[in-house]
């Protein structure tokens, strides 16, 4: 098979020479893949040199297809042999997947002309109020509601993850509806004791929860918010950011890496939505595609027998934290939440930690909490996006891979140094409030 690919503007087309059977399948499906990872939400697909068609190349294509679909993307077939249309025809596909034909002088096409070829055009996007180049990737700003403001709630006492001494008295049950986010240390379940063997890294957001159980099955679970259903969390300690119930983010940042870079790291998305905002401290979610996350997760709950030592000392850290030899989830779409400040955090101090050197203005030290889900790759839809749609989807058709705490590595030589994005969605809004619940320690 050969793959002959065309641009103009937004559309992409792919000529296949060949035929497309289950041995060549595989083969359009990657090209297909790596022009969606690449940023490409729009695919023509030329089928006029293609002798036969069989039933896995046709799966590929309405895979593509409707993934494509899913994020106001098309997919569809421009050109085909006699042999393609009639099997199309009879698989009752011609209509969903062949476009009809625009004239010459319209299509992409491999023939160089005086009049230059205009391809049909996509959709318009939302226009973002301004557009800002940094850091190696270009930004977007959507207003949504700015005055818009978020109150912060410290929940419990992280201090008691040392030497494993969380105890019931120290937890308590919380709802996070869907305009609230929050990450920590929790469990799902009905109860302290029902939990205390089971507590791990958690994020919800979006009406949704999901966290990494530490009983040892290391498969994550999660609960989504349906009708009256709210889920519900056992937490030992947390940090909960929540906005007005009509809009609860101030702004909508989209950026995406430019090619030379190819990736942005969370340290630098971190201060390019700080600025955006105009503000020192700030609660963000992010819905982006993965260049690779770096961090650590629990491998024992912090409630069960008090533990000299755990988990921090070493060698026992060794039994108690999974940390990220290398980057993680490269190829994979992922939700965020955390909440960063520049300078004086207050009360969010014993929460957050350095997140990198990012001041490259000689301004203040940026330092953040951030956990990770990361979810079977999907691309992620272009312009103005609603949060509690995108991340519903995500726990509805994707699969949950893993949970992370996410954490820079800035050891010499060895160091697999920040998670790193290509592109996504950032919703941001300014903390006006800290509120400490529980000794802050």
């Amino acid at each position: 098979m050969e793959i002959i690919k065309r641009k103009s503007g937004g559309l992409v087309e792919l000529e296949i020479k060949g035929r497309l059977d289950g041995y060549w399948a595989d083969h359009l499906a990657k090209a297909l893949d790596d022009e969606i990872r690449q940023g490409s939400h729009h695919l023509l697909i030329d089928l006029s040199q293609v002798a036969f068609l069989s039933s896995a190349g046709i799966g590929i294509l309405v895979k593509f297809y409707k993934q494509l679909k899913s994020i106001e993307g098309s997919l569809s077939v421009s050109r085909s042999s006699e042999q393609v249309k009639k099997i199309l025809e009879l698989s009752g596909l011609k209509e969903v997947l062949m476009t009809k034909a625009p004239p010459a002088a319209e299509r992409l096409s491999r023939e160089q002309s005086a009049q230059s070829p205009v391809a049909p055009k996509p959709p318009a996007a939302a226009k973002a109020i301004a557009q800002i180049e940094k850091a190696g990737a270009l930004f977007d700003v959507y207003r949504l509601a700015p005055e818009s403001r978020l109150q912060c709630r410290v929940m419990g006492n992280p201090a008691l993850l040392e030497g494993s001494r969380f105890r019931k008295e120290h937890c308590r049950t919380m709802e996070f509806p869907d305009s609230a986010f929050a990450i920590g240390l929790g469990a799902l379940g009905a109860g302290f004791d029902d939990c205390r063997g089971r507590f791990g890294e958690f994020i919800a957001a979006a009406g949704a929860v999901a966290y990494l159980p530490t009983d040892g099955t290391n498969i994550p679970d999660y609960l989504v918010a349906a009708g009256a259903f709210v889920p519900g969390v056992q937490i030992c300690y947390s940090v909960a950011c929540e906005g007005p119930k009509a809009q609860p983010f101030s702004g909508l940042v989209r950026f995406e890496a430019k090619k030379e870079a190819g990736s942005v790291a969370l340290a630098q998305l971190v201060e390019a939505c700080l600025d955006v905002a105009g503000t020192e401290r700030l609660g963000l979610v992010m819905i982006a595609e993965s260049a690779g996350l770096v961090g650590a997760a629990l491998r024992r709950s912090p409630a069960l027998d008090a533990s000299e030592g755990a988990p921090f000392r070493f060698p026992r850290i060794r039994d108690w934290l999974t940390f990220t030899a290398e980057r993680a989830y490269t190829r994979s779409v992922t939700l965020v939440a955390g909440v960063a400040a520049r300078g004086d955090a207050g009360a969010l101090t014993p929460m957050i930690r350095p997140l990198g050197p990012v001041a490259s203005n000689g301004g203040k030290p940026i330092a953040g909490h951030f956990h990770a889900a990361a979810f079977s790759y999907r691309p992620v839809q272009k312009g103005e996006i609603d949060l509690k749609t995108t991340a519903r989807s995500l726990f509805e058709n994707q699969a949950l891979e893993g949970i992370l705490h996410l954490l820079g590595d800035d050891r010499a030589i060895v160091g697999a140094g920040q998670s790193e994005f290509v592109r996504g969605a950032c919703w941001t809004g300014p903390i006006s409030e800290i509120v400490q619940e529980g000794n802050p320690g």
